[in-house]
């Protein structure tokens, strides 16, 4: 389950807490959008939250003053204070699957510790110039903290707002490909240039994946809109969709030693 937390002062603290779906991600970018049906917000708390204005990355200047908002180690809402230390800053960082992921990033001293994952970076105005990612935690190293550009993200907002919202199908009515996915291990991705995503290991005879054309040795890399970056992936989406719902699935296929993208059809089966 999943909720979203409104930091305001209601007349009644359970208006606070809202029940959420997890509308679409870009796990390359450590970005998602996370929606709140507008009828469960009472009209109390909607009375005293606003939207957040967006600003530029591009008008940020080393030395500029910034602020982090976050809820770091679980506490809270907390804010912390810094300057803007660099620019355009590749950073590299491990993925839960184990794959690594570059991004441009904006380097900050301000406080970036765990649960300010997700928040809001802001310059002076109070307008939104970036999103709180990751801390450099070697031994010795202080004040490194980095945040993803808004400018870099609000066009992945864009393309996962288009996304349709979904709820999860009970697991006697869900769809299923009869496939067996796997993750591609980071040494496969090198030797082979292979791309992330779901590799189809296996498919059952006359299943809906075989139906539509999906191969033994495809990369699953999309699903209706959605990236999927491992198997894991592949299985947290598979619980939004039910038997007989047809879905874009957009694959990377091995054809003459180079991958090339398509997008198949699937009609999802049953299980058996």
């Amino acid at each position: 389950t999943l909720s979203v937390c409104f930091s305001v002062d209601a007349e009644d603290s359970d208006d606070l807490v809202v029940s959420a779906d997890v509308k679409g991600t870009d796990p390359n970018h450590d970005l998602a959008i996370v929606t709140v049906k507008m009828s469960d917000i009472s009209d109390d708390v909607k009375s005293k939250i606003k939207v957040m204005e967006v600003g530029s990355s591009e008008d940020l200047a080393l030395g500029e003053q910034v602020v982090a908002i976050g809820n770091a180690l679980g506490y809270g809402q907390s804010v912390t204070t810094g300057i803007v230390s660099a620019l355009d800053r590749e950073v590299t960082v491990e993925t839960d699957d184990g794959n690594t992921v570059t991004n441009n990033m904006i380097q900050t001293d301000a406080s970036i510790n765990p649960g300010n994952s997700g928040g809001a970076l802001l310059n002076m105005k109070g307008q939104l110039i970036g999103i709180n990612s990751v801390k450099a935690s070697a031994t010795g190293v202080e004040g490194m903290g980095y945040a993803i550009p808004i400018d870099t993200a609000m066009p992945i907002f864009e393309e996962l707002k288009e996304i349709q919202s979904r709820d999860i199908v009970d697991e006697d009515k869900r769809g299923f490909m009869g496939i067996k996915p796997v993750d591609i291990t980071s040494e496969a991705k090198q030797i082979y240039n292979m791309p992330s995503g779901a590799f189809v290991y296996e498919e059952t005879n006359d299943s809906a994946a075989e139906t539509a054309g999906l191969k033994k040795g495809d990369i699953i890399t999309k699903m209706d809109g959605v990236i999927i970056s491992s198997a894991e992936d592949l299985y947290e989406r598979m619980q939004y969709y039910a038997a007989g719902t047809t879905v874009d699935v957009v694959i990377e296929r091995s054809s003459n030693g180079q991958y090339e993208e398509q997008t198949i059809s699937v009609t999802l089966g049953k299980k058996n």
